[in-house]
């Protein structure tokens, strides 16, 4: 491996837990992969970066956005009704 894994996220909380100890003791009931994740990130085998919502792409999968969020999500992963030979039906 050249260097550390990039995980792109879009929750600062997570990012934070992972790489702060500031409240440790308040996290003693998350879970035991939670931890090997901050192992990790101390031992500089991954990092984070966040990445907010207007350019998280899995956003769409995961929560409900408004419809031309996510037309702009499908256009930018080429996933289009142009793109997939599929017809388009007009709005009622």
């Amino acid at each position: 491996m050249t260097g550390p894994i990039t995980i792109h996220a879009g929750n600062n909380g997570a990012i934070t837990i992972s790489t702060n100890d500031k409240n440790h003791h308040c996290m003693k009931h998350i879970d035991v992969w939670h931890h090997f994740v901050k192992e990790c990130t101390e031992a500089d085998e991954v990092n984070f970066k966040y990445i907010p919502s207007i350019s998280n792409m899995a956003d769409f999968l995961t929560k409900p956005l408004p419809r031309d969020v996510i037309w702009r999500t499908i256009t930018l992963l080429d996933l289009g009704p142009q793109n997939l030979g599929v017809a388009v039906q007009e709005e009622c």
